[in-house]
């Protein structure tokens, strides 16, 4: 969520804007032909920002990774998934969206049970182990968790695709690590409680659904913890 390419969800004018690539059949085309993104001074330059980088919201991008991915792997996103992450997680039934060219779509909309979620979390939390198995590499499971990129003072920094922000619990904070799908949705690795916390809602209409769940989260499910 950090490369120079003029994409931004978070923008409706951004050229890369997500809704606007739903509107092309080439979904990596897409991102490949847009422009390098610009700075104007009242912008700091990646250089002159924490981390160096210029923190942007870009779906696109990590739709292009998957194709990345694939083209590495030389398997379809989906089988090398289900390989090497769903298969020894035991996580089954995953529903994926695909593009209009057949490409499973890295950047959102995977489908799976809260059950599932708990497991990617459970595994992130062990830096990588499941069961006894190094599932993920150790140092690449440390460096999902490590700032990269600041988002802004009041959500904190991002690693690999992974948002770190810190929970406020009865006035003590608890940094996370935390997975966010829309609506509201929300894996929240909290590592001084130990715990795992998942948020499965389908409030894609309503205001604020992020806020919803950090509330749920913060003073409900680790305030319980305290």
């Amino acid at each position: 969520m950090s490369s120079l390419l003029e994409c931004d969800d978070d923008n409706a004018f951004s050229r890369g804007n997500e809704e606007r690539m739903y509107l092309i059949e080439d979904w990596v085309k897409f991102a490949m032909d847009l422009p390098v993104r610009g700075f104007p001074h009242w912008i700091p330059r990646p250089e002159n920002q924490p981390y160096g980088r210029a923190f942007s919201y870009c779906t696109a991008g990590v739709t292009t990774l998957g194709a990345v991915v694939q083209k590495a792997t030389g398997e379809p996103l989906k089988d090398f998934a289900r390989k090497a992450l769903f298969g020894p997680l035991e996580i089954e039934g995953e529903d994926w969206q695909m593009s209009p060219t057949g490409l499973a779509q890295g950047g959102g909309g995977l489908g799976l049970r809260s059950r599932d979620l708990l497991a990617l979390g459970q595994l992130l939390l062990n830096h990588g182990r499941w069961e006894g198995r190094q599932v993920l590499p150790e140092a690449f499971a440390r460096a999902m968790v490590t700032p990269h990129a600041s988002v802004d003072p009041q959500k904190g920094d991002y690693g690999y695709l992974i948002w770190l922000p810190t929970y406020q619990v009865a006035g003590a904070p608890h940094p996370a690590w935390t997975m966010s799908g829309t609506g509201g949705n929300k894996v929240a690795i909290v590592p001084d409680l130990d715990a795992v916390v998942v948020v499965t809602t389908e409030n894609f209409d309503v205001r604020n659904p992020h806020g919803l769940a950090y509330t749920l989260i913060s003073d409900h499910a680790l305030a319980a913890m305290k």
